[in-house]
């Protein structure tokens, strides 16, 4: 095979591929969502369970989705309908980049409007909005700011911008240079906040409450949930993974970038335990608050407590920093795409990516006012309408679809000449098994999850 070229340029080294993926895949469910069901789940002996999971689903799937977009260097449906041509199958499959495609744009588009509340709470924390406030006003605050959909719409524009400046700047000027900053101040931000924690006295309350390990808590549901998370939390099935691996240099290792960025993702989550559980529970508050963790339960914290208007403003900032590096790599599949096949630049095809997710945006935004309604999906009551809607057929249906597609793929479709040839790992033993994972243990995983989200399987 001719080795391919991608027009939109590669990342410079292997640090900038793997400060771009790190960046895709940490975002505000890190923040909150890993901390709090690791501690619900036995804490250290969930923390084991789901590294376990990472290594045998999330990382050979990650393998899979680096490995055909660097074969194919270009977005992702034009990716898949080459490979498929060069392997001798038929052409449906560029259907997996398509469905990438709109998947990010539906996530973007409720994405951007959430992240522009942690932008909205940057300024208020920092104006000292929370300094004294009672559960009652916190709560109030973050009520107001919902339930007004005028400010929920500019947050949104505001942040929906910030994403789009980059992405027009291109691979090295925008992407790149955007990672190479942000990431080292979020770790930055990270560890700050990880010894602010350290002073709250709580602080070996809330390693125990994250790794003490309670192997009695562990249960299918929460074994489940381990497999589930560490599909998600890795940003796999929507072509973002794809796309970013399309711009990395040949001489670069699959293997060893994308398990350092599957560790990177998880000691992010960690660490954000380590900030976020002592605090918690030095103010006698409710862990298990889920996303009003962040927008109530925190805010409550930080006022209440010696430099915590300087500390739940770098907070924000942190929430604020974790979305944008993961909206980047939402949107470019979509402006690779128009760029190869409609011929405009960069600039053009990111506003207008832009513009349609943030049309979009606006149907997130009144479900949470005019627009709001409920519905029970899977067992579980929901109250925000089409944002919820939304949210459960991209991350329970679009995306472990996605991901089950480039599995079977890379494993049954490709030839193990092609992919050997990208991992370069020859066949020997690692080759072998992570060719083993990919065909038949990451599939039956994520078949298993995809059933258990969708309420089929009850544990």
């Amino acid at each position: 095979m001719t080795e391919r070229t991608s027009i939109h340029g590669q990342w410079s080294s292997r640090l900038a591929f793997i400060l771009a993926a790190t960046g895709s895949a940490v975002g505000l469910g890190n923040i909150w969502k890993f901390p709090y069901i690791a501690g619900e789940n036995g804490g250290g002996a969930f923390v084991l369970v789901y590294l376990l999971c990472v290594f045998f689903i999330g990382i050979p799937i990650m393998m899979a989705e680096v490995l055909i977009g660097r074969r194919g260097r270009q977005s992702p449906i034009n990716t898949m309908r080459a490979l498929a041509h060069e392997e001798h199958q038929h052409g449906i499959w560029q259907l997996i980049g398509w469905a990438g495609m709109v998947a990010g744009l539906l996530i973007i588009s409720f994405y951007s409007v959430i992240a522009g509340w942690a932008v909205a709470y940057v300024f208020r924390t920092a104006s000292g909005a929370f300094t004294g406030v009672t559960a009652d006003g916190a709560a109030s605050i973050f009520g107001g700011l919902v339930s007004d959909p005028e400010r929920l719409l500019a947050w949104h524009t505001m942040f929906m911008a910030m994403t789009v400046v980059v992405v027009s700047r291109g691979v090295r000027s925008g992407l790149e240079k955007m990672v190479t900053v942000l990431m080292p101040i979020l770790f930055l931000l990270l560890l700050l906040l990880v010894g602010y924690a350290m002073n709250s006295g709580k602080f070996m309350e809330g390693l125990e409450f994250l790794f003490a390990p309670d192997f009695s808590a562990i249960t299918a549901g929460g074994i489940l949930t381990a497999m589930g998370h560490a599909f998600f939390t890795l940003s796999l099935g929507m072509g973002a993974i794809m796309v970013y691996g399309s711009y990395l240099p040949k001489n670069v290792s699959i293997t060893k970038v994308v398990v350092v960025v599957a560790i990177m993702d998880t000691v992010v989550a960690l660490l954000a335990g380590m900030a976020i559980f002592p605090l918690v529970f030095a103010n006698g508050l409710e862990p298990g608050a889920g996303p009003g963790l962040i927008f109530k339960t925190l805010p409550l914290a930080f006022g209440h407590m010696a430099g915590g208007t300087l500390f739940g403003t770098l907070f924000f900032i942190l929430l604020t920093f974790a979305a944008w590096t993961s909206s980047i790599s939402l949107i470019e599949p979509a402006v690779a795409w128009l760029v190869e096949n409609r011929g405009i630049d960069r600039a053009k095809a990111s506003t207008a990516v832009g513009g349609v997710a943030w049309l979009l945006g606006i149907v997130t935004i009144m479900s949470f006012n005019s627009w709001a309604f409920e519905f029970t999906f899977a067992g579980e009551a929901k109250s925000s309408g089409l944002f919820d809607v939304l949210d459960i057929l991209t991350a329970n249906i679009m995306l472990p679809l996605g991901g089950l597609a480039m599995a079977i793929f890379a494993g049954w479709y490709m030839s193990e000449r092609s992919t050997m040839d990208e991992l370069n790992l020859g066949d020997g033993l690692i080759y072998r098994g992570w060719r083993f994972l990919v065909r038949f243990i990451a599939p039956l995983a994520v078949v298993i999850v995809f059933l258990q989200l969708l309420g089929v399987i009850k544990v």
